[in-house]
C-alpha cells in the first residue's frame, strides 16, 4: 500500500510497486494470507480491504461473501487500475476498487461487517490511527482483521551472510522510513491501544514457507530483483545505507541461496481478529 497523500502522514511504502513486488502480491490468496479470518465469514457480509494492492486476496474473499459488497482500497492509482482489470477479468460483480487514504477512510461509521488489512500496518508511521479508522467504519458486532509479517522472526537454512546483511539493511531502511519491520509481534499491542475490547481480541500467528524447488526459486528470484530494482533499493541508496555494488551482492546472495537443494525459508506473521 502506498501512503503519501495525507498531509499529516507522509508515509513511504518500502516496497513500492515494482514488478517483483506485484509478483509477490499476486501470489496471495485468502487461503495463504487470511486463513485466520475465514471462519467468521458468511455469504452476504460486506467487507473493506484496506491496502488491497492488485486485489487477488480481495477477489478471493469476495467469492466467499457474494452477494455481499466488497470494496478494495489503495493509495496507488496505478495498482487500483490493475485490481479493477483483475476484477473485470474475474467477472466479480460484487467488488469495487477505489483510491483512498487509510488514515481518512471515505466511509460512514458502521459501514462494513469486516474490515481487513494484510501487510499494511508495517509500512505506516501511525498504525494505531489506521486501526482506529478501521474500527470506526466496522459495524458493531463486526470484525477488524489484520495480518503483518515480522522480519526479525524470519529464518532460513542454510546460513547466508548475504541474507543476514539483507535483513539488517531492510530493518535500517524501514527505520529510516519511520515504519516497523517487526510489526507482526506488535499487532496485539496496537489493536489494544486502538481501543478494541480485549475480550473480543483473538491473536494468532501464521507462516509462509518456501522450501520446494519451485517455491525457493520464486522467492529468491523476486527478492534478488527487489534488492536492486524496487523502491527498497532506491530508498537504501537515498538514505545512504547502501550503494549499487552492495545491493548487487545482496541479489547474488539471494540467487545463491535459491540454488541450494536443501534451502528453506519461513516468514512469520502476526495476526489479530478483533470484534467491534
Amino acid at each position: 500500500m502506498s501512503t503519501d497523500a495525507a498531509p499529516a502522514h507522509r508515509d513511504i511504502y518500502t516496497h513500492g510497486h515494482h514488478e517483483s513486488v506485484l509478483r509477490s502480491h499476486r501470489w496471495r490468496t485468502a487461503e495463504n494470507s487470511a486463513a485466520y479470518l475465514l471462519g467468521v465469514l458468511e455469504p452476504g457480509q460486506s467487507l473493506l480491504d484496506v491496502g488491497c494492492g492488485p486485489g487477488t486476496v480481495t477477489l478471493d474473499l469476495a467469492k466467499r461473501l457474494a452477494p455481499g459488497e466488497v470494496v478494495g482500497i489503495d493509495m496507488s492509482a496505478t495498482v487500483i487500475e490493475s485490481a479493477r482489470a483483475a476484477g473485470k477479468d474475474a467477472d466479480a460483480a460484487n467488488v469495487t476498487f477505489d483510491v483512498a487514504d487509510a488514515y481518512a477512510l471515505p466511509y460512514a461509521d458502521d459501514s462494513f461487517d469486516v474490515v481487513h488489512a494484510h501487510q499494511v500496518l508495517q509500512h505506516l508511521s501511525d498504525p494505531v490511527a489506521v486501526l482506529r479508522e478501521m474500527r470506526r467504519v466496522a459495524k458493531p458486532g463486526g470484525f477488524v482483521a489484520v495480518r503483518d509479517a515480522d522480519y526479525a522472526g524470519m529464518t532460513w537454512f542454510p546460513s547466508s551472510p548475504g541474507l543476514d546483511e539483507w535483513l539488517a539493511l531492510y530493518h535500517e531502511v524501514t527505520q529510516a522510513n519511520g515504519a516497523e519491520a517487526d510489526a507482526g509481534r506488535r499487532l496485539l499491542s496496537w489493536v489494544r491501544e486502538a481501543g478494541f475490547d480485549p475480550a473480543g481480541i483473538v491473536p494468532s500467528a501464521g507462516v509462509w514457507c518456501y522450501a520446494t524447488p519451485e517455491d525457493r526459486a520464486w522467492w529468491a528470484g523476486l527478492w534478488a530483483d527487489r534488492s536492486v530494482a524496487s523502491n527498497f533499493a532506491a530508498q537504501a541508496i537515498d538514505h545512504g545505507l547502501a550503494d549499487e555494488v552492495g545491493l548487487e551482492l545482496l541479489a547474488d546472495a539471494w540467487r545463491e541461496w535459491g540454488q541450494q537443494p536443501d534451502g528453506w525459508f519461513s516468514v512469520l506473521h502476526g495476526e489479530v481478529l478483533a470484534r467491534v
